[in-house]
């Protein structure tokens, strides 16, 4: 079998490990590259000096193609108010770790949107795919990308977002249905979120748009990806698949509170960061489950907060506050190094599409 997305790039298996940033390792995007499917780094969070160094370990690791992810949200709105009182909901809880709480919420993310230090980087580097969230850079920007041959995705959380990008002439379709796990792509942060599901995304987006659609969210086994493609996905992406990887970043806590999803489950939760996304239950999200929308700064100002009320509770033993994102499909997650996640995948897929035994899946893809 073969896909649009094997033959662009190529790769053996049309499966992508998803860009998580702070987690998807140099280590972890060469160890699934090297296994036949695409490793991704997730810059989103990084300054240009640190995604130059994890593109180029990435590169001593692997000759195959990875993907890196970049953030290319709207600056924050800001809303002193908002924020002060944002800050003052946190203030007794801060005092009662024994840290103090921030004085001012920072915008800790830039976007890559405009960006020139972080485009030249890449150019530098030549990366062979760059994908995006939360929505798309200048057109300038695509065209320099399209100059360096680089294969672009993007993230669509619905029908019009998977049009725009086809418009904009991005390479593929990142279909993200509503239970992936971390932050939803939306384009805008207020905009009203359809919240469809992955299987039903990728139709709804396949009966509108020309361009190959990757589908995201609820792949944890073989058996997903056949049935994605079966409904016409050109490949599938997964991230909460390889978490417990040991080549990935998942800090202890993260890992037991995985380990624990099936009891505890996931939900949406916009408090963490500013933006609407999907973690692992805890205690800040109890808390925070009453708190209405527009009382929640924007996007990522919010977050500088989220990061240190979990440093200052982690600094006291205390692991709830954590922001451990992951999909519905937590509990299906697998400690297994990330080789053999991407081989019981192939092996399953193969299994459930009758495609034959695990010697005949692990050949190369003919191109």
């Amino acid at each position: 079998m073969t896909t649009p997305l094997c033959k662009k790039l190529p790769l053996r298996y049309p499966i992508i490990q998803a860009p998580m940033a702070g987690v998807s390792t140099p280590e972890l995007a060469a160890a699934v590259s090297n296994a036949g499917a695409l490793g991704s780094l997730g810059l989103g969070a990084c300054s240009p000096e640190e995604a130059a160094r994890l593109i180029r370990q990435t590169q001593a690791l692997t000759r195959q193609p990875f993907n890196v992810n970049l953030f290319c949200h709207s600056p924050a709105i800001r809303h002193e108010a908002v924020e002060q009182a944002w800050i003052a909901r946190f203030a007794d809880r801060f005092a009662a770790l024994g840290a103090q709480a921030p004085v001012h919420l920072e915008e800790i993310y830039p976007t890559f949107c405009g960006h020139e230090a972080m485009l030249q980087v890449i150019e530098e580097t030549r990366p062979a795919v760059v994908s995006f969230h939360f929505g798309l850079p200048p057109a300038d920007t695509l065209r320099r990308l399209k100059a360096c041959r680089i294969v672009t995705l993007a993230t669509a959380t619905s029908v019009a977002e998977a049009e725009e990008i086809a418009q904009q002439g991005i390479d593929m379709i990142v279909a993200q249905g509503y239970e992936a796990g971390g932050h939803r792509g939306s384009f805008a942060a207020e905009g009203d979120d359809h919240q469809l599901s992955t299987l039903t995304l990728i139709q709804a987006i396949n009966a509108r748009v020309a361009l190959p659609v990757i589908a995201a969210g609820g792949i944890m086994n073989g058996a997903a990806i056949s049935a994605m493609l079966a409904l016409g996905a050109s490949g599938v992406q997964s991230g909460t698949a390889f978490l417990l990887c040991p080549e990935s970043a998942t800090t202890p806590a993260w890992r037991q509170a995985l380990r624990d999803a099936a009891v505890t489950g996931t939900t949406m939760t916009a408090a963490i960061s500013g933006r609407e996304a999907r973690c692992l239950r805890n205690t800040f999200c109890k808390i925070a489950h009453a708190i209405p929308r527009t009382e929640i700064p924007a996007y990522p100002l919010a977050y500088s907060l989220g990061k240190a009320l979990a440093k200052a509770a982690l600094a006291q033993g205390e692991t709830g506050f954590g922001a451990y994102w992951a999909g519905e499909g937590a509990p299906l997650a697998r400690e297994l190094p990330a080789a053999d996640v991407i081989r019981e995948l192939v092996t399953e897929w193969h299994a459930a599409s009758g495609q034959g035994s695990l010697t005949d899946a692990i050949q190369p893809f003919s191109l």
